[in-house]
């Protein structure tokens, strides 16, 4: 009688298992008990009216808070020379460190968790949007094109750069240094240091971009310099159970792609051990190009095995394999932008299988302070 009731126990534990939703198990993120696996991405969002947070914004963010969940701000420029968009948010003056407090409370209130990413853009920029009207700043001096949103229209008109100097690259560490430090002062829970999608940091890692002869450039260690010297600096200052990084080895945004993007993604993943950060949070090899999934043969899984910190995995992700990543463990924690934008209640829907909103691409990046940011529909008010 015995046997079969042992026999019998894990059947019904194995039927209980079933319905447990991997997405929505508790999580342990360094000090940080996270209630879920669902993280906000990083939304840039160009609301912020002279690159400084607006009230609306409050809203924006509480209305996508969970208790325990994480949240990661939209880009924000470390510096006067950071920005490439318009109307988007910094955190190198006192006026911005102040407007982000009370956004930053509002998350809190409701029990989130919130960490500000950290930006510098390098070439995305043009001479308009640059302090008294100088070239922008990169790793090489190599110009980008116009970019052309569909039917043929420019969105984006880039002055050609000017390389850094190897005297001034310190200076720009610094100031990621101290955007880090402001973001503690405004209440941030930690920071995410944007090293993706063809930024100021990606320009130094990739090899398309980055034709420098000094030891920034180069091998796979200088090119990676820059980086870790970002994240060294950041750790040191705020601490690295407050730091994570975003990287994108694959991808190919702003003309940043590179010759051997498994290397790169699994010499940073190893490297950043040594500093002892939070979190690495990549971008899947089949979002290479912007708003489209591609088939792959690349998978992450082998940065995922070297680095030793919570691993986040972005890139198109929805409730199905979503669940598979975490329930396989390419992942601790999936980030979702597009469906977490047009459903603020998305673990509810995830919790519930409910059908989503869908998203509204025109109004993604309009200064509009409510139509297509704190106007999609909760569950309750669509049933």
């Amino acid at each position: 009688m015995e046997n079969r009731g042992a026999g019998a126990e894990p059947q019904h534990e194995h039927v209980e298992k079933k319905n447990v939703i991997p997405l929505l198990t508790p999580y342990k993120m360094g000090p940080f008990h996270l209630s879920h696996r669902i993280v906000l991405a990083p939304l840039t969002r160009q609301r912020s009216y002279n690159n400084v947070p607006q009230s609306h914004a409050i809203l924006y963010y509480s209305q996508r808070t969970t208790k325990g969940g994480l949240l990661i701000a939209e880009a924000t420029g470390v510096s006067d020379t950071a920005q490439g968009y318009p109307q988007t948010p910094g955190i190198w003056t006192k006026e911005q460190v102040e407007a982000w407090k009370p956004i930053v409370d509002a998350v809190h209130a409701k029990g989130g968790i919130f960490f500000c990413q950290l930006v510098h853009v390098g070439r995305v920029s043009n001479q308009d949007l640059q302090p008294n009207g100088q070239a922008p700043i990169s790793s090489s001096d190599k110009p980008l094109a116009p970019q052309v949103q569909t039917k043929g229209v420019i969105v984006g008109q880039f002055t050609p750069p000017r390389r850094l100097r190897t005297d001034e690259i310190p200076q720009i560490v610094n100031d990621f240094r101290l955007a880090a430090r402001n973001a503690i002062e405004a209440g941030f829970d930690g920071v995410e240091i944007h090293g993706a999608h063809g930024f100021l940091i990606d320009q130094f890692l990739k090899d398309e971009v980055n034709d420098r002869t000094d030891q920034y450039g180069g091998s796979i260690d200088n090119r990676c310099r820059f980086a870790l010297e970002i994240v060294e600096a950041i750790a040191n200052e705020i601490g690295a159970h407050r730091v994570g990084i975003r990287i994108s080895p694959f991808a190919n945004f702003n003309e940043s792609g590179d010759s051997n993007p498994e290397a790169l993604g699994l010499y940073i993943a190893e490297s950043l051990n040594k500093y002892g950060i939070l979190y690495c949070h990549m971008v899947e090899p089949r979002f290479t190009i912007v708003g489209e999934n591609c088939v792959t043969p690349h998978s992450l899984l082998p940065m995922r095995k070297a680095f030793n910190g919570t691993f986040l995995v972005a890139g198109g992700y929805g409730r199905e394999d979503g669940n598979k990543a975490v329930a396989e463990g390419c992942a601790d924690l999936v980030v979702y932008g597009r469906i977490f934008l047009a459903n603020p209640d998305l673990p509810k829907r995830f919790e519930l299988d409910a059908p989503l909103n869908k998203y509204n691409r025109d109004t993604f990046y309009t200064p509009d302070p409510v139509v297509g940011y704190t106007d999609y529909p909760f569950l309750e008010t669509t049933s």
